[in-house]
């Protein structure tokens, strides 16, 4: 998907005069760089690796149940809404018997990474099983097809698999969403506390977890980063998709576990990876692209969707000239409110190399 080259092991880029070199220092395991507007692939390394995603899975959840229930809906937490949550999940502090609406709840989500928010939304869009099964089939409609969804909020679990490549498709759908761009573009915000409908609860702040939009952790904020989501578990180890803007240029990036350092080497490639890009504008041939949704790509086309072949060659060979951006309807600045910070192989993915088994969901 996206192109032969995608589906070839190790790095893919194919420099032109002048290009800046990519960083020398480079140790995800899959990573991708591309651009948000045209859908080009700058470059990707195992882009396809079937790898799991931890919590970088709630864009998928996002993507696909934001879009279900109003944000200004109130419901009351239930015992058996909370009951499955993981051992060891992130949670936000949803507590059973208070009301939220479900702006609070997506706060929770995106800022925090609650698993506890995530199975309330679920519950609240028919279940968890529902989610899941919703979750696949919209992965399927975006044409993610290294995604296979086990649990709605990315806790490790048996199966549960993405790619560099699908969870930069999966961002730039989401980014489409107003809703999706405010919530994910959020450093910090209250959230509601208290344990009872009808007594007063007081209000705590939750900061996002992404440590290119707060500076935590010694990280330096990224100038024009937009979000989008970062994941840490035992078996996935960090993963971190992020948008970035600088002038008109609009970048998508996501590294998937960093061989070396610890939780912060995720957001140095990143980094990494955006300055690269940003200097590589018009220096490198795309090696692939960010193929459109099924539906999108049919309608642009006026006929069933076409392979990665037959769009190069009726858009003139190269697969960034494909019309991607007028497809999905974000040419012309959908990532506009972001700007200034406001805003694989189809394999099984390989063992992991010496981390201990476990499942909790850190983030």
């Amino acid at each position: 998907m996206g192109g032969a080259a995608l589906g070839q092991p190790g790095t893919q880029v194919n420099l032109l005069p002048g290009a800046p070199a990519l960083p020398a220092n480079l140790t995800g395991r899959s990573w991708i760089v591309a651009d948000a507007d045209t859908g080009e692939v700058l470059a990707a390394h195992n882009a396809h690796w079937r790898l799991p995603p931890a919590s970088t899975m709630k864009m998928l959840f996002a993507d696909t149940v934001l879009p279900t229930l109003p944000k200004d809906q109130v419901h009351k937490v239930t015992e058996e809404e909370m009951a499955d949550v993981g051992a060891g999940s992130s949670l936000v502090g949803v507590k059973e018997d208070a009301e939220y609406t479900v702006h609070d709840l997506w706060l929770g989500v995106f800022l925090r990474s609650g698993n506890d928010a995530v199975h309330v939304l679920s519950a609240m869009n028919g279940g968890i099983e529902k989610t899941v099964k919703d979750m696949q089939a919209h992965a399927e409609e975006l044409q993610a097809l290294d995604t296979h969804v086990v649990s709605p909020d990315g806790y490790d679990a048996p199966g549960q698999v993405s790619s560099a490549y699908d969870l930069t498709l999966i961002a730039r759908s989401g980014l489409q969403k107003q809703d999706f761009r405010e919530y994910c573009g959020t450093a910090s915000a209250q959230f509601p506390g208290g344990h009872q409908t009808g007594k007063p609860r007081d209000s705590f702040e939750i900061q996002n977890t992404n440590r290119l939009m707060t500076g935590a952790g010694g990280i330096s904020p990224y100038k024009g980063i937009a979000g989008v989501k970062n994941g840490n578990t035992s078996m996935a180890g960090a993963t971190f998709t992020g948008a970035a803007q600088r002038g008109n240029r609009k970048l998508l990036v996501t590294v998937m576990d960093p061989g070396a350092g610890g939780i912060n080497s995720v957001y140095e490639e990143t980094a990494e990876l955006f300055d690269w890009g940003f200097a590589a504008a018009g220096k490198v041939k795309p090696v692939g692209e960010l193929v459109p949704p099924k539906s999108a790509d049919t309608k642009s086309k006026g006929a069933p969707a076409q392979s990665h072949e037959q769009s190069r060659a009726a858009a003139g060979g190269d697969p960034g000239d494909s019309g991607l951006g007028t497809a999905l309807g974000i040419a012309g600045g959908v990532l506009a409110a972001l700007a200034g910070g406001t805003f694989a192989f189809n394999r099984r993915w390989p063992g992991r190399r010496g981390r201990r088994p476990a499942d909790e969901d850190l983030v």
